[in-house]
C-alpha cells in the first residue's frame, strides 16, 4: 500500500540528521513524511512520589524522591549524549501508560524527538476509526502502512519512539529498528491489563467494549503478548518493571516509577554504546 496523504510540516525534517545503521546496512528512506512538531517537554510518572522510608517498615527499601531521579536521569542523559551522536531510541513492548510516559521522558531528558509509530499510522490511514477498518479490510495494507512510517522514522535521528506491536512482527520492520537502539520495556501484563481496565479509553483499539471485564482484557492483551514475544526478545536491550522492583527493594510494582525505568533504560543503553565504542576500536588497523 502506498501512502498518499500527506503531513504538515510545522519543521522541517530536514533539521534532524539523517542516521545510518546502527547496526546494519542502508535502507533507503520512504517518501512519507512526518511532522516534527517540538521537542516533548511532557513528564508523567507512573506512581505518587514516594519519600523516604520513616522507618515503619524494615522490609521496604527506601525510595529516592522523584525529584532527585528527574535529576538523576537528567545527568545521566547529559553524560551519555555525547556517545550516543544523535542514535533513535526505540522502545517495544505492550502499549502502556508507562512505555507512553517513558518515552516522552526520555525524549525530554536527551533533548530527542519523541513519536508514538501506531499513533502515526493511524493518522495515515485517516484516523483511528479508519485504522481498524482497514485493519480488517486489507491487513497487507496495513501492515505496509506500519512498514512505511518505520522506514522514516529510521531514517532520522534524535528521535524516541514508541514502536507498536507492529514494528517487531516482520523482518523487514526488525529490520529497521536496527537503525537506533531497541529495548524492550517489559511490563507485566496483569498490570498493563489493570490500566486499561481503569483507562477504558484504550479499549475499543482492542476491539473490546468499554465494559469489557478485567480477566476479558487480560486473556486479549495475553495472546497478543505471547505473539509479539518473540520480536520483542529480539530488541537491544530489557528493561522489566519486576526485575527492577526486584533490584530496589520495592513490594509493589506500582512502586516502579518512570523516572526509575528511565534511568535503568539510559544505563542500559550507555553500555551498548560502550560496547559499540569497544569494537569499532578493535576492528581498527593498527
Amino acid at each position: 500500500m502506498e501512502i498518499t496523504r500527506s503531513f504538515l510540516l510545522h519543521s522541517s525534517c530536514s533539521e534532524l540528521p539523517l542516521r545510518t545503521p546502527f547496526r546494519h546496512s542502508q535502507v533507503a528512506a520512504s517518501s512519507f513524511s512526518i511532522p516534527i512538531t517540538s521537542r516533548t517537554h511532557i513528564r508523567k510518572p507512573l506512581a505518587t512520589s514516594c519519600s523516604a522510608s520513616d522507618g515503619g517498615d524494615s522490609s521496604s527499601a527506601a525510595k529516592v524522591s522523584v525529584a532527585d531521579l528527574s535529576s538523576a536521569v537528567k545527568n545521566k542523559a547529559m553524560d551519555i549524549t555525547p556517545e550516543l551522536k544523535g542514535t533513535s531510541i526505540f522502545l517495544v513492548g505492550m502499549k502502556s501508560s508507562m512505555k507512553t510516559s517513558l518515552g516522552k521522558l526520555l525524549a525530554n531528558a536527551l533533548r530527542y524527538y519523541y513519536f508514538d509509530s501506531d499513533s502515526l499510522v493511524e493518522e495515515a490511514a485517516g484516523g483511528e476509526s479508519a485504522a481498524k477498518s482497514l485493519m480488517v479490510a486489507d491487513i497487507n495494507g496495513f501492515r505496509e502502512s506500519e512498514t512505511e512510517v518505520l522506514k522514516q522514522l529510521s531514517s532520522m535521528g534524535r528521535l524516541v519512539v514508541c514502536a507498536g506491536d507492529g514494528a517487531v512482527q516482520s523482518s523487514t520492520n526488525l529490520a529497521l529498528l536496527r537503525y537506533g537502539i531497541s529495548v524492550w520495556i517489559d511490563v507485566p501484563v496483569d498490570l498493563v491489563a489493570s490500566g486499561m481496565v481503569e483507562d477504558q479509553s484504550q479499549l475499543p483499539a482492542l476491539n473490546l467494549s468499554a465494559s469489557a471485564s478485567y480477566q476479558e482484557v487480560l486473556t486479549h492483551l495475553s495472546t497478543s503478548y505471547e505473539e509479539a514475544r518473540g520480536g520483542y526478545e529480539t530488541a537491544d536491550a530489557t528493561v522489566s518493571v519486576e526485575e527492577l522492583a526486584y533490584q530496589l527493594g520495592y513490594d509493589d510494582l506500582g512502586d516502579v516509577t518512570t523516572e526509575n525505568m528511565a534511568l535503568e533504560v539510559l544505563k542500559e543503553i550507555e553500555k551498548l554504546t560502550r560496547v559499540k565504542k569497544m569494537m569499532e576500536a578493535a576492528a581498527r588497523p593498527f
